[in-house]
């Protein structure tokens, strides 16, 4: 039974840091009855960036598997491959980020904010806990990025909007909650809305210690109240991930009033209507 959600558009495999192949994801796609699957590498960091999750030869495997899945893509099954990237956003970059966005056919490109302040990665657990002041700094630094992500134009989906929280959700949690800091989220939900951009709806956070989806309530409603639309996404590193807690990430999603998801096939945007609960779909 399909919960009503039928793309899955953030995925990752053994390129970067994800556990299983990419052929393994695509049957876990298929078997979970998906209709559109994406693949969503990480794109390589230039200096002095670094990620010491991704694989070292990444930058040597990474052109492999793009031929695949432009070659698998083409084929004609009952589920449709995507080719998507995960561009890591790194703001005093942009010719570089918009030179791999621009390196191959993509379907879709999925901006992320990892980084603040050149390279303090918010995914790290030694960068918190922090004081509130500097978590304040942090957090508005964040959504003010997201913003100008946003208007670049360069990605298609914000992806994970409060991934920040990561390791630091009660600091996240205390701020958030705060009417006066929505302001400060606000302007990166209207420029999505203004650019077209779609802003992802994850069920990674439910596989946290938080068990919370990414957004979290309040950034939902801010988002629904501006009408910004919505993709859904597993982030999934391993095949086991692959749509996991998609039924609960359907439910939330309506929660907010939300009908319909989108996505994008070769840059042109798809609307997905997402049924009502107890008219789920047969896989």
């Amino acid at each position: 039974m399909n919960p009503g959600i039928i793309a899955d558009l953030h995925s990752h495999t053994v390129v970067s840091h994800g556990r299983d192949t990419p052929e393994a994801m695509l049957r876990a796609a298929q078997e979970a009855g998906l209709e559109y699957f994406g693949i969503s590498e990480h794109s390589v960091l230039p200096p002095p960036y670094f990620c010491r999750l991704y694989r070292q030869d990444m930058p040597e495997r990474m052109p492999a598997l793009l031929d695949w899945l432009e070659q698998q893509r083409r084929a004609t099954t009952r589920l449709r491959l995507l080719m998507g990237m995960e561009l890591d956003w790194t703001p005093d970059c942009p010719e570089y980020m918009r030179r791999i966005a621009a390196s191959r056919p993509f379907d879709y490109i999925i901006g992320s904010i990892h980084h603040l302040d050149g390279c303090l990665s918010v995914g790290s657990a030694a960068n918190w806990p922090c004081s509130e002041s500097e978590a304040d700094a942090r957090f508005s630094r964040y959504y003010a990025l997201m913003a100008d992500m946003a208007d670049s134009g360069i990605a298609h989906i914000a992806s994970h909007p409060d991934f920040i929280k990561l390791h630091c959700h009660s600091l996240f949690r205390r701020w958030i909650t705060q009417p006066r800091n929505h302001d400060k989220v606000r302007p990166a939900l209207l420029a999505m809305k203004r650019r077209g951009m779609l802003m992802e709806v994850s069920s990674a956070g439910l596989r946290q210690p938080f068990a919370e989806a990414y957004p979290c309530p309040e950034i939902m409603e801010l988002a629904a109240d501006a009408g910004v639309e919505i993709s859904f996404g597993s982030d999934a590193h391993t095949a086991a991930d692959v749509a996991g807690n998609f039924a609960a990430l359907a439910a939330y999603a309506r929660s907010f009033g939300y009908t319909q998801s989108a996505m994008f096939i070769q840059g042109e945007k798809r609307i997905l209507p997402l049924p009502p609960a107890g008219e789920e779909v047969r896989a």
